[in-house]
């Protein structure tokens, strides 16, 4: 079986059952993950697949950063993050996030923190396919070092 990294982009299926068993330990009392699935209709139109671009070592950098900040913020969670590139079917998996602690509330809160750090700082451009057309979904758009943005992932993560 091959190992499973922390953080990837990757052209590959995701694993989420992977991801979940890299971050559980004896210790862990909650595991929590997300899978961002690609759905077939986006502002009233029929979806009929995405192409997700990334400047890969920079994305990996950020998904990096993202768990450093989710480690800084819950100490006690661990976090795995896989982003998927290249061209999705509907109903396949973009994103996958797993997080583990030893108390559900920091598992939760790191993984919403994780999924809307990616929306703002990971450098991903999603390629939507549409009947009729296709339009580029603006990608992240923060700095890494804004506060503000920062602020407001947290604030999304604990609510």
């Amino acid at each position: 079986m091959a190992t499973v990294r922390v953080t990837a982009i990757t052209t590959a299926v995701l694993d989420l059952e992977g991801l979940v068993s890299l971050v559980s330990a004896s210790g862990v009392g909650a595991a929590v993950s997300f899978l961002g699935l690609v759905r077939d209709h986006n502002q009233g139109r029929r979806v009929v697949h995405l192409v997700y671009e990334a400047y890969e070592p920079l994305a990996e950098r950020a998904l990096g950063r993202i768990i450093d900040e989710a480690r800084n913020q819950w100490p006690s969670a661990t976090l795995a993050i896989h982003h998927r590139i290249g061209k999705l079917e509907i109903g396949e998996a973009s994103v996958a996030i797993a997080a583990a602690s030893a108390h559900r509330a920091d598992a939760f809160a790191a993984c919403r923190y994780a999924i809307e750090r990616i929306k703002q700082i990971a450098p991903i451009w999603k390629h939507e396919y549409f009947d009729g057309g296709d339009v580029w979904i603006e990608g992240a758009t923060a700095d890494p070092d804004d506060e503000a943005a920062r602020e407001h992932a947290l604030r999304l993560a604990c609510t």
